[in-house]
């Protein structure tokens, strides 16, 4: 099975998502803006969301860990809850 360990930030709008997503090809730190900003609980850990299997999460969210290049902040990604912003640290 899959596994992937991934760090994501949720904030409700695309242009929250995007404006964000600026300030870390700006330098900002992936860790700080999740605290500050995401609307998940993982927030309090950095975004940190742990390692996790194929299908654990929404298909949409499933689709850029396991697809995109690890290391590299993807987004914005709509999925129900929101919008997001992905970086997948390791996959296996």
């Amino acid at each position: 099975m899959a596994r992937a360990h991934a760090l994501h930030i949720l904030v409700e709008t695309k242009d929250e998502a995007e404006k964000l997503k600026e300030q870390l090809t700006k330098g900002a730190k992936f860790a700080e803006l999740a605290r500050k900003h995401s609307l998940c609980p993982s927030g309090k850990k950095g975004g940190d969301l742990g390692e996790f299997s194929r299908g654990q999460m929404v298909p949409a969210f499933d689709k850029v860990v396991f697809g995109k290049p690890t290391l590299e902040v993807h987004g914005p990604v709509k999925t129900q809850f929101g919008w997001h912003l992905i970086k997948t640290l390791s996959r296996s």
